[in-house]
């Protein structure tokens, strides 16, 4: 197979933790436990350890922040400080008027 007949790499799709849409990894912000135990943002998308995806939208970090969804989703309970820095970041987030979901 010649390199002009080559297929384009598939694009990994993941699902917010939010809203539960999936679409292309890439769109996502990812956040990760780290071995350590520590719950943070990952920009790069590779840190070690069990990571779970939002849209970079306030909303959906709002949705994921209340309730267990984060400590279902990394299957650890998050500490305070770790909780309070994401919903920090998550703050600086646009709002953005999102279809019903």
């Amino acid at each position: 197979m010649s390199a002009q007949t080559q297929r384009p790499k598939p694009v990994p799709q993941r699902t917010c933790i939010g809203c539960r849409i999936e679409q292309g990894k890439r769109t996502f912000v990812r956040i990760v436990r780290t071995p350590e135990g520590r719950v943070i943002v990952d920009p790069s998308g590779k840190a070690n350890g069990r990571g779970a995806y939002l849209h970079p939208l306030r909303a959906c970090w709002v949705k994921a922040l209340k309730g267990a969804t984060i400590k279902n989703a990394l299957k650890v309970s998050p500490a305070l400080e770790d909780m309070e820095a994401l919903r920090a970041f998550g703050m600086t987030l646009p709002v953005e008027e999102s279809e019903s979901v």
